[in-house]
């Protein structure tokens, strides 16, 4: 049964769900309950097998325009979901996603939606969008979000950013490592939809597999991540897919996964 969200706007087409982040008298600022929506949203898809990857946007013309400080400082209201987690909870749970989340990234995108950005795995960017960290500018310091984007923005540049309060072009952002492709408005969506068409012809357990062994492996050393990475092989080779995708592949056929 659809759940009834107040800061959010789930739709389906295909094997693809899409969160809109909806506070548009905001530009989708985030706050506590729209951050609450978009974990029990995250674990519906992953419980929908029809569902093989997320794309995260916004409504209207800006992905997310940073926190909701009115929230922050007055509250939310009354959430009918049970409260599932706070900010830091949905990084975590975005970067440890077993299904790919895509980044539709729409337009603005700043402090804490860039930490949705670059915690995501994929990211399409506008070519009109602006990205980044503004919070030192209100006395405040992007501390939860520089986790994420340590992981995907080489160390100087991301100290320019937070030190600065930069808002990057899309371009830059590219160049940063924030986002992995720039388009015109009139091709974003379809370079989003090939990134989920591609996802859809592949094995969804080997996927699941292979993102929780990316996510399990990022923050171990060598040595321990190899002997793991072993371990997790041999996990996927057991599985009716992978028997599958190797019958396919000696047969000169197209495999037809289960995914078992």
């Amino acid at each position: 049964m659809p759940r009834s969200y107040q800061s959010l706007v789930v739709t389906h087409e295909g094997s693809t769900a899409t969160l809109a982040l909806h506070n548009p008298a905001r530009k989708n600022a985030i706050g506590p309950r729209m951050v609450n929506e978009l974990l029990w949203a995250l674990e519906d898809a992953h419980a929908d097998r029809a569902v093989h990857s997320i794309v995260l946007t916004g409504s209207g013309d800006a992905f997310c325009a940073g926190g909701d400080f009115s929230q922050m400082t007055q509250g939310s209201g009354p959430d009918e979901l049970a409260h599932k987690g706070d900010y830091a909870d949905l990084l975590l749970a975005v970067v440890r996603a077993e299904k790919p989340i895509i980044a539709r990234v729409n337009g603005a995108a700043m402090g804490g939606g860039l930490g949705l950005v670059a915690a995501s795995h994929f990211a399409v960017a506008v070519d009109s969008a602006k990205l980044g960290t503004p919070e030192i500018n209100v006395g405040l310091f992007p501390m939860m979000i520089m986790a994420v984007l340590a992981r995907v923005v080489p160390k100087r540049r991301l100290l320019e950013m937070m030190l600065f309060g930069e808002k990057l072009s899309a371009v830059d952002a590219e160049r940063a490592g924030l986002v992995g492709r720039v388009v015109p408005a009139a091709e974003l969506d379809l370079a989003v939809a090939a990134i989920a068409d591609a996802i859809a012809s592949k094995s969804p357990m080997t996927i699941k597999l292979g993102l929780r062994a990316y996510a399990a492996q990022a923050d171990l050393d060598l040595e321990a991540a190899l002997p793991m990475l072993r371990e997790r092989l041999g996990e996927c080779l057991s599985t009716d897919d992978a028997r599958e995708g190797l019958m396919a592949f000696l047969e000169k056929r197209k495999p037809r996964w289960t995914g078992k």
